[in-house]
């Protein structure tokens, strides 16, 4: 089968790496899979952005720019168009963004069946948190989307609800969480080992307790509350906490670990290579998710159970569409105060708790087959039946051939 995989993305992060590795999945099981986008996307380190655009969005009105954005969509639909002319797909397979048409308006010249892949509802996202102007429109423009395409993909059941919201039916949907790929994190020290290579370990040997936190640092992270909990704690437990990731609430975090005594018990990695995140994480005892929208599914996730992490996660409704409080993981009130902490403080106090956590999570991978390979196998059987039902739609509106003028007509009974 031949893919055209088209993006909007300039970005190099949890974005891209959800690109990178879906396409790599399909081509491991023999699809053709072609990406067409920004020219940048390419070109950027992972962990940096699209300076221009940042700089536009910095420097003009907003509806200035979300014109902008719709205009873009002259520029996308000519390179999607070249690249449907190259390569005569099978289908497109589209990640949402708002106010991208290209794809819905080449479905609709072409034929070919379009799957959109849904991460966010952008439409609320950006009008709470970038101050969306146009906000009409970029409601209309979401519902459009999200009805016109053949199929949809959002990665949690919380975001499918939302998509059947604006009258998606669900035979038009299939939720296909993020995943992992085992391969790329066989190969990771031992605890001990990965505290050592990290000079995390304490004078009296590698028993330091690490809580562990990757992805981008902002506020509603809530990091800022493992830095409290290390501040009471960390005599009687010998804590340490390792960030992997940045973010605008770096200097803020460093300040409140200054504020609270323990700025030599924080470390903050900063942007690490894909491929040595997990040498990262293998030195954590306990991973956390402190915070998080409640329709993500987060690709630290699946790391951090890949790895055998003890996880200590909101008990929130995405979360427990892949854990399991008590077997997998740690799950904690996120409206309750103080239910971070005593998780934590119980996971600290319990090493066998850790460890049994800790294998579990490694066993959820394969028990529910939270794999990239796993996720390709499904879109792979939706795209073949888009396909195979755009044909049958192409037949029936297909004209029947008429008889020859000459031919003798048959009497009627």
């Amino acid at each position: 089968m031949r893919i055209l995989f088209h993006h909007r993305i300039a970005s190099r992060d949890g974005q891209a790496v959800h690109i990178e590795e879906m396409i790599a999945a399909l081509r491991r099981q023999g699809h053709e899979t072609i990406l067409v986008g920004p020219a940048s996307f390419g070109a950027t380190k992972f962990g940096g952005s699209n300076r221009l655009v940042d700089l536009i969005k910095r420097i003009i009105p907003g509806a200035v720019y979300e014109s902008l954005e719709i205009a873009y969509n002259i520029k996308a639909f000519i390179r999607l168009s070249a690249a449907m002319r190259r390569h005569r797909p099978d289908v497109i397979y589209e990640r949402f963004s708002l106010f991208l048409f290209a794809g819905l308006w080449m479905r609709r010249l072409s034929g070919v069946p379009l799957l959109l892949e849904v991460n966010a509802p952008l439409y609320q996202e950006r009008a709470r948190n970038d101050g969306l102007r146009l906000h009409r429109l970029g409601r209309w423009a979401q519902t459009v989307l999200w009805n016109r395409v053949d199929h949809v993909l959002p990665v949690t059941g919380v975001l499918a609800g939302m998509v059947a919201d604006t009258g998606v039916a669900a035979a038009r949907m299939t939720v296909i969480p993020n995943g992992i790929d085992p391969d790329r994190f066989s190969a990771v020290p031992d605890p001990a080992a990965a505290k050592q290579a990290l000079g995390l370990t304490s004078q009296m040997g590698p028993s330091r307790m690490v809580i562990g936190f990757t992805g981008f640092i902002r506020g509603w992270n809530a990091v800022h509350r493992l830095i409290d909990f290390v501040a009471l704690h960390h005599a009687r437990f010998d804590l340490h906490i390792l960030v992997v990731g940045d973010g605008p609430a770096r200097e803020s975090l460093q300040d409140h670990a200054r504020a609270r005594g323990v700025a030599d018990r924080l470390t903050i990695a900063g942007i690490v290579a894909r491929d040595d995140v997990a040498r990262y994480i293998a030195a954590f005892d306990i991973a956390v998710l402190p915070g998080l929208t409640p329709y993500s599914s987060p690709l630290k996730l699946f790391e951090y159970l890949q790895l055998g992490r003890a996880i200590v996660a909101p008990d929130t409704e995405n979360i427990r569409e892949i854990l399991t409080d008590g077997q997998d993981a740690l799950l904690f009130d996120a409206d309750q105060d103080g239910s971070l902490e005593q998780t934590l403080l119980r996971l600290c106090a319990d090493a066998g708790l850790r460890a049994r956590l800790g294998e579990a999570a490694r066993q959820t991978i394969t028990t529910k087959s939270l794999t990239w390979n796993r996720n390709a196998e499904r879109v792979a059987a939706i795209a073949q039946a888009a396909i195979a039902q755009a044909g049958r739609a192409r037949s029936a509106h297909r004209p029947a051939t008429a008889a020859p003028a000459n031919a003798a007509s048959k009497p009627t009974l």
